[in-house]
């Protein structure tokens, strides 16, 4: 069975009424969850994070700096980001929710899970916040499951239009960690350059796929199956946990992308065969970006399906662009490099 995270003190966040990164997102996903069979999906609860879950990735001095902004009606963060009174709690609550739903895997609760949180989290730095993020809820989740629940090695997946610089910064110097990135360029925050690989102990340990816009679910799904696909294979990753933002649908009023839902089914589908390949199946997606409500709630619910074990309506991929793998090959190159192909 598939478990969920989801729960309504994610609304609690703002960064104002008109902020892009808003409640509005999660309650279309609440509207999701609630019209549907209650029986698809195992409810799973969400905990708050500890500090010292969170001083893995982040300095102690920055999360004593958040947990001040608690009571605050107003604190800016970031150009883009902010922290109202109940921001701190529920950043908890978010990097928490990825943890419960990874531990609930781990154990065997439920095959694989989806933690439907917000703040997002993957442009958070261990010493700031950036890009709507507080906490880097993933990198938390990976840094738990090596410091916490033995294992060695973990892939991340992150398919947001942006790159999650945080999440790079967290693991560059790391060699249990595998990231991988599909994101737009030139875009925000303007790092994510085929030649980021990681340094240190962590060389080869990065491997970032720069995109310029247009691409759809042909070229999305040709990336996991062509590239990252034969480079899990090689790493033999002990779980997969990916990056979801949904900012590369068609209808995303910040990206430039045009995957569908099904697309995204397809990729969901795609990072399952890589989980049951080396990972038992031990996999959870973690919410990122997606600003057209319509197209998350569409692009979720089709994710939750296949997570459950649903299948793909298309007969045949959609055409790839001819310029994609000429487009592509310095990421190819990368990983030919450090010995991932």
């Amino acid at each position: 069975m598939t478990g969920i995270v989801v729960d309504r003190r994610y609304l609690d966040h703002t960064m104002g009424s008109y902020h892009i990164e808003g409640p509005q997102r999660l309650e279309a996903l609440l509207r999701l969850v609630e019209s549907a069979d209650a029986r698809a999906w195992r409810r799973i609860e969400p905990r708050p994070a500890t500090e010292e879950e969170l001083c893995r990735v982040h300095e102690r001095s920055y999360v004593d700096f958040i947990k001040a902004t608690a009571g605050r009606e107003w604190t800016l963060l970031d150009p883009d980001t902010g922290a109202c009174a109940l921001t701190y709690e529920t950043a908890l609550f978010a990097a928490g929710g990825a943890l419960a739903a990874a531990d609930a895997v781990l154990d065997g609760r439920v095959r694989n899970a989806f933690a439907l949180v917000r703040p997002p989290g993957h442009h958070a730095e261990p010493a700031r916040a950036m890009g709507f993020c507080i906490f880097n809820n993933i990198a938390v989740t990976a840094a738990h499951l090596l410091a916490a629940r033995g294992l060695r090695r973990i892939l991340i997946v992150d398919f947001d239009v942006h790159h999650g610089n945080g999440t790079q910064a967290a693991f560059y110097e790391r060699d249990d960690v595998l990231y991988v990135s599909t994101h737009q360029v030139p875009f925000y925050p303007g790092s994510g350059r085929a030649t980021e690989t990681g340094a240190g102990q962590g060389r080869g340990h990065t491997l970032n796929v720069p995109l310029f816009a247009g691409k759809g679910d042909g070229d999305f799904l040709f990336i996991l199956r062509e590239l990252v696909a034969p480079v899990a294979a090689r790493y033999r990753p002990e779980f997969i946990l990916v990056s979801a933002g949904f900012d590369i649908a068609l209808e995303d009023p910040l990206g430039g992308m045009e995957v569908t839902a099904e697309g995204f089914g397809d990729l969901a589908t795609e990072l399952m065969k890589m989980a049951d390949a080396s990972a038992g199946g031990k996999l959870v997606f973690v919410l990122e970006g997606g600003y057209s409500l319509q197209a998350l709630e569409a692009g979720v619910g089709e994710v939750l399906r296949r997570l459950g074990g649903g299948s793909g309506h298309r007969h045949t991929p959609p055409d790839i662009l001819p310029t994609l793998r000429q487009e592509i090959e310095p990421s190819f190159e990368a990983a030919r490099k450090h010995g991932f192909l």
